[in-house]
């Protein structure tokens, strides 16, 4: 099931070649990766749970991101953009990216749509780049 706050599409390759590939397409569109959490490593080490590969990894396009923070302080609370990489119950790569207009329509402040309206598409271009 796809959720309707994230884009997401299906890779076709490991999870390495799919976390690779989203980022260099990301980089391609003016993010980078300031982030980077290997779920299933750091719940091993934690509290000794074996779980199938997850990686969330923090994008941000400084440009975007240094223009919403003058519009809205509080958005810090929101960035960078997650990006999650993973195997899915039947054992294909998924990337899924969140959708910045479900995050900014927590916050009442018109003037963060034309952001949304310059970043959504350059996510959604990164994510065509790389699907199966």
């Amino acid at each position: 099931m796809e959720a309707d706050y994230g884009m997401r599409c299906e890779f076709n390759g490991s999870i390495e070649a799919a976390e690779a590939a989203i980022c260099n397409a990301l980089k391609d569109v003016g993010f980078g990766i300031l982030t980077r959490i290997d779920v299933a490593e750091t719940l091993k080490k934690k509290i000794d749970v074996d779980r199938s590969p997850y990686v969330i990894l923090g994008a941000c396009n400084p440009k975007l991101a240094n223009r919403a923070l003058g519009l809205e302080p509080e958005l810090g609370l929101m960035l960078p953009c997650n990006v999650i990489v993973y195997t899915n119950e039947t054992g294909k790569t998924v990337v899924s990216i969140i959708d910045p207009a479900a995050m900014v329509g927590m916050i009442d402040n018109p003037q963060l749509v034309c952001l949304v309206e310059e970043a959504r598409p350059l996510l959604q271009k990164a994510l065509s780049a790389i699907q199966a």
